[in-house]
């Protein structure tokens, strides 16, 4: 169906899930501009898109996404060192980072984003740090490779916030890593001319940025800011970007306390932990999300808190690096809004990531239901808290509206099979707990973003071609 060729067009699954609960006879309206117009009672719409035996719920969107890591998947679970570590996983990341050529590049990432639609996710926020060629000399077009990312993710109907990220040197009175070649612009005024003509470019190219009166992002593709670290970025340097952010009202992620060492190379640099510098500099604020922030105390935590910043978690990421374990109990207890990505993309299955945030908690406490809202205790009410972290929290960190079925929201969301092996059996009340803590990614059917479908019976039509380029790719870099 092509959405331009007709002024609504409605989708009636048997179960919507709208307001915390799915329900029966509803359909989804959406008109030729990609935004849901209305949901409506199954009589009252004509001719719709019939999903029989399946459940329509909110686009999932993933927050934090390094596509070309995608190549390294299998490739660094062997021992290299007496102890290894997320430090020894990053230098065989940066082995191959430093052999992609930009259609390398984009191959690498339509696999990336192949596999993300297939698993029901609509949206991602890229954080792209590749901008040079590969003996460090910048590329005539300075942001040739964010436009390789951005195109493989419009091939393949996704959604995608380019946060470009700056990176500026190794670390606090480290020396210069040969490895970080591709990565490095050391002056805020060489990063700020690039963002600006990325973000012309996708204006010209993929719609709207900004749209004033909701200080919400349209389109398809937009830009981001995204200083890589404390560690990679010095203060002033930040200052500027956060400033140019504020100007722009765009998205500002950041990785933050993911590593013991980088917390205390912080310390030693600014006499304070990577939180408590950018709070006490006036640089957090409601459009800022927070990547990873594992190591952090709970003075750290209540300064997110009022800061009203979002958090950002992947927990299959951060348990293949042996990263740590989030206290998102935590951050919950301190209203924080947590958002969610498949990071480094060991695995792309946004469903595992939410369900982790609870197991990990469970095996560290010995608990059961850590992260259920005291509030409230229906069957479903942890599911839904998990769930939100998957979908609405995740569009406001990247700047857009989307990840609930209303009005107004961009027409993203997708279909489980109801008989599907994982979730069958399920009922309406219970069905949420089942598709959050047990549905299997072969469950998701159709993906729809902008009400246009990319994902149809399970397959994507580009689906052959993208695997088989993929895999030549994979022989060119590893045999």
């Amino acid at each position: 169906m092509d959405l331009n060729s007709k002024a609504e067009q409605a989708w009636l699954p048997d179960l919507l899930y709208s307001h915390g609960c799915f329900e029966s006879d509803l359909a989804l309206v959406c008109d030729r501009s990609g935004h849901i117009v209305r949901l409506a009672a199954r009589n009252e719409v004509e001719n719709p898109i019939r999903l029989q035996n399946r459940a329509l719920l909110p686009g999932l969107v993933n927050a934090h996404s390094h596509a070309f890591q995608r190549v390294i998947r299998g490739r660094t679970e062997y021992r290299t060192n007496t102890t290894d570590s997320f430090w020894t996983w990053r230098e065989l990341m940066y082995r191959a980072a430093n052999q992609l050529t930009p259609e390398d590049v984009y191959v690498a990432s339509l696999m990336a984003f192949l596999e993300m639609a297939l698993s029901g996710i609509t949206a991602v926020g890229e954080f792209h740090y590749i901008h040079h060629s590969t003996d460090g000399a910048p590329y005539e077009d300075r942001n040739l490779l964010a436009k390789e990312v951005v195109r493989a993710a419009r091939d393949v109907g996704l959604r995608i916030a380019l946060l470009r990220v700056a990176y500026a040197r190794a670390g606090f009175e480290t020396d210069t890593n040969p490895r970080q070649i591709r990565f490095i612009e050391d002056s805020p005024d060489t990063y700020l001319r690039n963002l600006d003509e990325l973000q012309s470019f996708l204006t010209k190219t993929y719609g709207r940025t900004a749209e004033v009166a909701s200080k919400f992002m349209g389109g398809t593709a937009w830009t981001g800011i995204a200083p890589h670290s404390v560690r990679a970025v010095p203060l002033d340097y930040l200052k500027a970007l956060v400033a140019f952010g504020n100007e722009r009202q765009l998205p500002v992620h950041m990785h933050l306390a993911e590593q013991t060492a980088e917390v205390s190379a912080c310390i030693k640099e600014y006499g304070r932990s990577p939180i408590a510098l950018l709070d006490t500099e006036g640089l957090l604020s409601e459009r800022f999300t927070a990547v990873h922030a594992i190591h952090v105390t709970p003075k750290a935590v209540a300064a997110i808190g009022r800061s009203r910043f979002f958090f950002y978690d992947s927990a299959t990421t951060e348990r293949n690096l042996g990263d740590g374990v989030v206290p998102v109990d935590a951050y919950f207890k301190a209203g924080v809004p947590v958002c969610l990505g498949t990071d480094s993309h060991t695995q792309i299955d946004l469903l595992e990531d939410a369900r982790e945030l609870e197991y990990h908690l469970r095996l560290q406490r010995t608990e059961r239901n850590v992260l259920a809202p005291a509030e409230h205790n229906g069957p479903s009410a942890l599911a839904a808290r998990l769930f939100e972290c998957a979908t609405a929290n995740g569009a406001k960190a990247l700047g857009y509206k989307a990840g609930e079925l209303e009005p107004g929201m961009m027409a993203d969301f997708f279909t489980v099979d109801l008989d599907d092996l994982s979730i069958a059996g399920a009922c309406a009340d219970d069905l949420l707990a089942n598709i959050v803590f047990s549905l299997s990614r072969t469950g998701v059917r159709d993906v729809i973003v902008g009400g246009n479908r990319i994902v149809e019976n399970g397959q994507h039509k580009d689906q052959v071609g993208i695997v088989a380029s993929f895999e030549t790719l994979q022989k060119k870099l590893w045999n």
